[in-house]
């Protein structure tokens, strides 16, 4: 046993004759982890500290500032426990000393793992082109602490010699019920999970979901995403539905989109006319890009109307809208201006006398 090799080799030291007498001993014991928990201080702010001020990064300093007071505490557990053994005490209270120093090992390794994410990985996470680790990094770090939390309970039962196996069988009864209790919630984290490993879409990009709705991206969660529509609402979707659903990315593969003006002209008007005319019409938009080059195409010998419809494309989606608007109505204009009529819907009807 460590503990015990430590006191014979305290006791077999110059002062071993105090051990004579146990509680002299004990307070000895105690006295000494004081000094040296002082030293421990003073080694930290006087070198260590000085030190890791002159460092570029701020992990070493806060592991520094965050760590030599656990340290100082566990030094002092142990000594208390060292005092117990001397004084022959090794029931209730070892174990509990014992568990003491358990949680502040555990909660000392912790705290590192804190000050690592804090100061390297989302700094880290921040810099990369993807959102995977934005999202993955704070899931890896809550469940880091979940398991150190059970480990420090199973410690901490290991030490007071409980045996847990009776109880496993119901842990693993009682697992099958919580995830089929958070069988959605689970399906959502692991879909966005999905979307984020597939690049599904990215912040700020326009998307239409297979229910209809379009919107553009403006966060993605680990449950959710939230979708903002051109009426400026939010729309949560769980990220479940778009895992396993048809959305349409209107930003991939690149923000070049295709808009459209469906027009119609009467019977008799040279095609090729309003062919040119339109043409010449969405040449002369700003914004409409020149390759691809806009195309108008006769497309249908409608009821009342020869119908057209006019292309073109414009570098992203968020002008898209705006040029189709702006297009519609100097196609109108030149229209009109060309003395080129836009019928009305209508209707001959004839009567046959008997």
């Amino acid at each position: 046993m460590i503990s015990q090799t430590l006191l014979d080799w305290f006791k077999s030291i110059s002062v071993g004759t105090v051990f004579e007498n146990k509680y002299l001993g004990s307070i000895l014991i105690i006295a000494a982890a004081a000094v040296l928990g002082k030293l421990v201080i003073f080694i930290f702010r006087q070198y260590l500290e000085k030190f890791a001020a002159h460092t570029k990064n701020k992990f070493d300093d806060m592991i520094f500032e965050h760590t030599k007071k656990p340290l100082l505490y566990l030094l002092i557990a142990y000594a208390v426990k060292l005092a117990l053994l001397n004084l022959g005490i090794n029931g209730a209270v070892d174990k509990l000393i014992n568990s003491i120093m358990a949680v502040v090992f555990l909660y000392t390794i912790l705290r590192g793992i804190d000050i690592l994410v804090e100061t390297w990985a989302i700094t880290f996470s921040k810099k990369t082109k993807t959102q995977v680790d934005d999202v993955l990094l704070p899931l890896l770090h809550k469940i880091t602490k979940v398991l150190f939390v059970i480990i420090g309970l199973l410690w901490v039962l290991k030490i007071w010699h409980v045996d847990i196996t009776p109880y496993l069988a119901g842990v693993g009864i009682s697992g099958i019920v919580l995830g089929l209790a958070l069988q959605d919630s689970l399906k959502n984290i692991f879909g966005g999970v999905t979307l984020l490993l597939d690049k599904t879409y990215q912040l700020g990009d326009k998307i239409k979901l297979e229910s209809g709705e379009i919107g553009t991206i403006h966060d993605i969660g680990l449950r959710s995403t939230k979708m903002i529509t051109i009426d400026n609402e939010i729309v949560y979707v769980p990220n479940g539905y778009l895992a396993n659903s048809r959305v349409t990315n209107y930003a991939k593969p690149d923000p070049k989109v295709r808009s459209s003006v469906l027009f119609g002209v009467e019977y008799g008007t040279d095609v090729e006319k309003v062919r040119k005319l339109v043409l010449g019409i969405l040449a002369g938009i700003d914004g409409i890009l020149k390759e691809p080059a806009p195309s108008v195409h006769f497309t249908e010998m409608g009821d009342s109307a020869l119908k057209f419809k006019a292309n073109f494309w414009v570098e992203t989606w968020t002008t898209a809208y705006d040029k189709k608007l702006e297009a519609t109505e100097k196609i109108y204009n030149a229209l009109n201006k060309a003395k080129i009529d836009i019928p009305f819907p209508t209707q001959t009807v004839y009567f046959k006398k008997k």
